[in-house]
């Protein structure tokens, strides 16, 4: 029986329309770029769409390679990943942070593979994406790739580790952050081959690594982390686990939160010490500036929001007992999206608002704000949002 692998990507409170993908505005603060790696292995032109974060001028800055996890359904239509929060704190403090897509995941070239129940194989299959990943860093003057990290969230934790049994020269640590896969239905055992792949990871490699899972974690809960670990050490390998308690409503995105830095920046800070990297901010990163609360209306005046049906209504009194950080938007033509913690939930609420809707979308609420700044078209035939349209999730 076919089975589906999952493991949750970051930003996991966003709700995803089925349309056609919406462009994220690039960080300047953090020198963001986009480039396409070649992957030699492969014949075909095979390309990885990878993320690069610089501090200021020319470098060689070391280096974090950041991996990133598995949304359910189809790994091309995952969104480019980019681990702002993790991305920021290791840019002010002077490294360069690369976030490389795998085949078969967003705008990747390639196909997705997917070796089933064998834990040991899906690990290893992603990290050869990680080979093509250094080997491009090798070519970069701004890259000090004898001091890197490798890194990753969920799937992306998995990979790291197998990675990890490379030795790559030049790579000191590996962060893991939640790592896994899990399979959602058939009569695998998942559980236990995930053990038998972290043993054997240990096994065969000789870096430290860095492990945080926590207590509430919806995917890996603390008795499987403790077993994975066990696995890993007793097999050799090098980890410290940092079992930290309950984390919002699942631990597993806590490193794309704001709020998990306090979780993981001290631990990662002593982690880096122990390595002889740079933990010291060296480069002041401007906030973004705050949107302006209106009196357009109270946040739970319901009645108040314009141009949305009673999906969208409901929906907003959804997004009311969410988290914060989170955002709301709309548009005219109806369509509307929330998005909850993750790595910014202003620009992730616009770009799926966006992806339903034929006209601009706007922020209604941010937090606990409403930043509607009221002069919002009245609804005519012309805007109102065509019957039986899809509007939201």
């Amino acid at each position: 029986m076919r089975t589906a692998l999952a493991a949750l990507a970051l930003g996991a409170g966003l709700f995803v329309n089925p349309f056609a993908a919406h462009a994220v505005t690039l960080d300047a603060r953090l020198h963001e770029r986009v480039v396409m790696i070649p992957v030699a292995s492969w014949a075909g032109g095979i390309e990885l769409e990878t993320t690069i974060f610089k501090p200021p001028g020319d470098g060689p800055f070391p280096v974090v390679i950041m991996n990133h996890g598995k949304a359910l359904g189809s790994p091309r239509a995952q969104a480019r990943d980019r681990f702002i929060v993790v991305s920021r704190e290791f840019v002010k403090r002077g490294y360069a942070v690369v976030v490389p897509m795998r085949k078969g995941f967003s705008k990747s070239s390639g196909d997705y593979s997917d070796y089933g129940c064998d834990m040991t194989s899906n690990g290893q299959a992603q990290a050869d994406d990680l080979d093509s990943t250094v080997e491009y860093l090798r070519q970069q003057s701004w890259a000090d790739t004898g001091r890197m990290l490798v890194a990753g969230q969920s799937y992306g934790g998995l990979t790291a580790l197998a990675f990890g049994m490379r030795n790559a020269p030049g790579v000191k640590g590996l962060i893991n952050f939640a790592g896994g896969l899990k399979v959602h239905g058939g009569d695998c055992s998942w559980q236990n081959s995930l053990v038998k792949a972290f043993a054997t990871y240990g096994a065969k490699t000789a870096l430290p690594s860095l492990w945080f899972y926590g207590a509430n974690d919806q995917h890996f809960g603390p008795e499987l982390a403790n077993r994975l670990h066990d696995a890993y050490v007793q097999a050799g390998g090098q980890a410290r686990l940092v079992a930290y308690g309950p984390f919002k409503k699942d631990a597993h995105g806590m490193v794309g939160s704001r709020d998990g830095v306090k979780i993981w920046w001290p631990e990662t800070e002593r982690f880096l010490k122990e390595l002889g990297m740079p933990t010291g901010e060296v480069y002041a990163l401007a906030d973004e500036p705050a949107m302006p609360k209106t009196d357009y209306a109270a946040l739970d005046n319901v009645d108040a929001i314009p141009y949305l049906k009673d999906k969208g209504r409901e929906q907003y009194r959804v997004f009311l007992g969410k988290l914060s950080p989170r955002a709301f938007a709309l548009s005219p033509s109806g369509a509307w999206s929330w998005a909850e913690d993750g790595d910014d939930p202003v620009e992730h609420a616009l770009a799926e608002c966006q992806k339903g809707s034929s006209q601009p979308c706007r922020i209604y609420a941010v937090d606990n704000n409403v930043v509607w700044t009221g002069d919002a078209l009245p609804v005519t035939a012309e805007n109102a949002p065509a019957r039986g349209a899809q509007t939201g999730p």
